[in-house]
Order: C-alpha cells, then structure tokens, then sequence
C-alpha cells in the first residue's frame, strides 16, 4: 500500500504542478489572436519559446505514466478517485504560485473534493 500512496503524490504533485507550469507558459504566450493558420502557428511559435511550457510538458508525462502504474497496482475505484485530490493541489497552487482570485464557491468546491478524497481512501 506503500507503493501506492507514494505514486499517487507523484501522480498529484506533477500533474498540479504541470497544469500550473503550462498554465503560466500560456499566459506569458498570450493569447491566440484568431484561427488563421497564420496567428496559430504564431501562437505556438510564441509557446515553444517559452521555458515553462517545456517544463510543463515533461511533469505531464510523469503524470500520465504514474497514472498506468496505478492502475497496474489498485482498483480503478480507488486511483481515479484519490487522483482528484490534484484539483485540490492545482486550486492551492493556481492561488498562491499564479496569484489567480479563487472565489468563496470554488473553496467549497475544493474542501468537496478533499472530502470525498478522504472517504474514498479511508473506506478503500
């Protein structure tokens, strides 16, 4: 169970943690200007130019590949649930690393989650 509980923090640390990084990289590529083949491939020149952005794609991956290794180990009924609990990380990160405003209703949406996570856990 160990084993589990440690993926599942690799899973949740670098999934909140490349959303955040891929997150910031987007914002400091702007914003998309119109579908024109043109303003895209701007666009992505402007995203593949940005080092968070590449940090962000090699922390998704880790994030994927955690996410095969546990389903390789537990029940199905028990990762997907526990890996929600990178909402909760990804809300606390995208307050306090992107200085986003979270509102009192996304909080309670955020202790939800937790909540469920822990029933989840603790009853699996």
């Amino acid at each position: 169970m160990i084993k589990v509980i440690l993926m599942l923090a690799v899973l949740i640390c670098t999934s909140a943690g490349g959303e955040i990084a891929m997150t910031y990289g987007m914002k400091r590529a702007g914003e998309l200007e119109g579908f024109h083949p043109r303003s895209v491939l701007r666009f992505l020149g402007r995203a593949v130019k940005c080092g968070w952005v590449w940090l962000a794609v090699p922390l998704l991956a880790v994030s994927f590949y955690s996410l095969l290794i546990l389903l390789s180990w537990a029940p199905i009924s028990l990762v997907i649930p526990a890996s929600a609990f990178n909402y909760v990380a990804g809300t606390f990160g995208a307050k306090y690393l992107l200085k986003e405003n979270v509102t009192p209703k996304r909080w309670l949406g955020v202790a939800l989650v937790f909540l469920g996570v822990l029933l989840v856990v603790a009853t699996g």
